[in-house]
């Protein structure tokens, strides 16, 4: 064989090789392939907390990877959500995100080390979470028009739980104050969980909370619920008036719980992330769970990275001008 035709040899088996190695590569396992790291920027049992680990179990299933729940307390939940945005942006570390942390964070914090807008990719609405006005069950007013007057006459015994400046306990309490017109005493914890305890044990007055947090210790007498701040009452607490029922119609707040992912995360990991939210959200069980603890689940439309991205800008919007920046 002269040199010719041992370099055309040559270069045919290099080609064959190379040919042999596109299946291999073609094959290569997609994402995820490794166990990914949900961040809840509160602590564990409050709403974000609860939401995030019933959903994420059954998306867990459809990726086929485990998602690991991490607690991250601090801020409001600003800690957590600025360490979600430095994170880096493959699909491993991941947020469960809400109203405080991804819209009121903004006119609160003007220094905030990060922007909703700006810094995360939005992945899908998991559920809305109505918000409730509750105090300790030996709360002396009896109803809301009686709790209005009270706290109004007594502003500077009082005092307000919340999860923390910028988190939705704070922020929708910050509302309901302000139609009040009355400027109480906040008493912050290090997340909604170890609020509700503290209402639970009378060591504090009142509290605006989402429903999921709540319903359990309403119907178990531990607590008393005097309003919802929604349109209609929740069917997991027919007898909870709504506000504009119970006399205060100006107070109306929602709150909602959706999943980010830093910016410059892949379109198909995004694509992937959501298509299995999307899933878990349409699973029997998944729904009665949520359903039971009274969140509201979002319509199909409603799902889509596109639609978490305009109510992220309309929530920004909408909180501005109700939310003064910490420490004012």
């Amino acid at each position: 064989m002269n040199l010719h035709s041992r370099i055309l040899a040559a270069g045919a088996l290099a080609a064959l090789a190379g040919l042999s190695a596109l299946p291999a590569q073609a094959q290569s396992p997609a994402y995820p392939t490794r166990a990914i790291t949900m961040i809840v920027p509160f602590a564990a049992g409050g709403p974000t907390d609860v939401i995030s680990r019933i959903v994420t179990a059954h998306m867990a299933q459809t990726l086929g990877q485990s998602i690991i729940i991490e607690n991250v307390v601090g801020a409001g939940g600003t800690t957590a959500t600025t360490r979600a945005a430095r994170a880096t942006n493959d699909g491993y570390t991941l947020i469960t995100g809400h109203m405080g942390t991804h819209a009121a964070s903004v006119p609160l914090y003007p220094k905030l080390a990060y922007h909703p807008e700006k810094d995360f990719e939005p992945i899908a609405l998991l559920a809305g979470t109505p918000i409730l006005i509750l105090a300790k069950k030996d709360f002396a007013p009896k109803d809301l028009k009686e709790f209005a007057t009270y706290v109004k006459a007594n502003v500077d015994k009082v005092n307000a739980a919340h999860a923390g400046v910028g988190s939705v306990s704070h922020v929708s309490c910050e509302l309901l104050n302000s139609v009040l017109e009355i400027k109480p005493t906040g008493v912050p914890f290090n997340g909604t969980g170890p609020a509700m305890n503290a209402l639970v044990g009378g060591q504090v007055d009142y509290m605006c909370d989402q429903i999921v947090n709540a319903v359990p210790q309403i119907k178990g007498g531990t607590i008393k619920a005097y309003a919802i701040a929604t349109p209609e009452r929740n069917p997991s607490l027919p007898d909870v008036p709504t506000t504009k029922e119970a006399g205060l119609p100006a107070f109306q707040a929602q709150a909602w719980n959706a999943i980010f992912a830093p910016k410059g995360t892949p379109p198909e990991v995004i694509a992937k992330l959501n298509a299995a939210a999307v899933k878990a959200l349409d699973d029997e069980n998944v729904r009665k769970r949520l359903l039971d603890l009274g969140s509201v689940i979002p319509p199909t439309a409603e799902r889509t990275p596109a639609s978490l991205a305009a109510l992220v800008k309309s929530e920004i919007a909408k909180w501005t001008p109700v939310v003064k920046p910490a420490g004012n």
